[in-house]
C-alpha cells in the first residue's frame, strides 16, 4: 500500500497570519506595546480595547477550530448538503462555522445580561480583562496545533489529554473571572451564578453535542 503524506502547511499558514494579526494589534492599535506591558496594562490606561479583543477573538476561534478539526468524527450530512460555490465544509471549516457563530451568539447574550442585570458599566472592563485570557490561550492553541499536526501521538490517549488540559483551563478562566482584581462580574451572587451557568457551560455543552454527536 502506498501511504498519501498528510499536508499540514495549512496549520503553519494559519498560526503564521495569526501571529501578525497580534502584531499589528500591538504595534497600531496598542501603540508599540510588548506582549508583557499588553498583559500589564491596566484599564485606564488602555486603548482601542474593542478592536483588540475582536482581533483576540478572531485567532482564538481559527486556532481553536483547527486544533479540535482532527478529533472530529465526521461532518453531518446536513451540512455536507450546503455548499459555497461549489466547495463543501471540511472539518476545519465545520468546525470554524460551529466555534464562531457560538462565540458571536454568546457575546450578544452577554451584553444583553450585563444591561439586563444593571453592570453595563462593567462590559467594557470585561472584555478588556477576558482578552488578556483568551490572548494567552490561544498563544497556548499555536503550540497545541505544532504538537498535534506535527508530532505523531496517538490519537485516543492525546484526545484524553487535551480534554484534561481544556478542562482545567475553563476551571481556570471562572476563577479567573471570579477572583480578578478588576471584579468583572456583576457584584450579586446569583447574577454571578447565573452567568457562569448560562454563558460559560450552557455554550460549551452545546459546542460538544455539536461537534461530537
Amino acid at each position: 500500500m502506498i501511504r498519501i503524506a498528510q499536508q499540514n502547511d495549512w496549520v503553519i499558514f494559519l498560526i503564521v497570519g495569526c501571529i501578525f494579526l497580534y502584531v499589528f494589534m500591538l504595534l497600531s492599535l496598542k501603540r508599540d506595546s510588548t506582549v508583557k506591558e499588553f498583559l500589564r496594562q491596566k484599564f485606564p490606561d488602555s486603548v482601542n480595547n474593542f478592536l483588540s479583543w475582536v482581533i483576540i477573538s478572531v485567532v482564538f476561534c481559527v486556532l481553536f477550530a483547527a486544533f479540535i478539526s482532527p478529533f472530529i468524527p465526521v461532518v453531518p450530512e446536513k451540512v455536507q448538503a450546503f455548499s459555497f460555490f461549489g466547495f463543501e465544509l471540511t472539518k476545519f471549516g465545520f468546525a470554524l462555522a460551529t466555534i464562531s457563530g457560538l462565540t458571536l451568539v454568546r457575546s450578544l447574550f452577554s451584553y444583553l445580561f450585563y444591561a439586563g442585570t444593571g453592570s453595563l458599566k462593567k462590559w467594557e472592563l470585561f472584555y478588556f480583562t477576558a482578552s488578556k485570557f483568551y490572548f494567552c490561550a490561544s498563544v497556548g492553541l499555536m503550540i497545541l496545533c505544532l504538537i498535534n499536526f506535527y508530532f505523531t501521538l496517538n490519537p485516543f490517549k492525546a484526545f484524553g489529554i487535551y480534554t484534561s488540559i481544556f478542562f482545567l483551563l475553563f476551571i481556570f478562566k471562572l476563577l479567573f473571572y471570579f477572583l480578578h482584581a478588576n471584579n468583572v462580574l456583576p457584584a450579586k451572587w446569583y447574577y454571578k451564578f447565573l452567568y457562569i451557568c448560562t454563558l460559560q457551560i450552557v455554550p460549551l455543552i452545546v459546542l460538544w453535542r455539536v461537534l461530537f454527536f
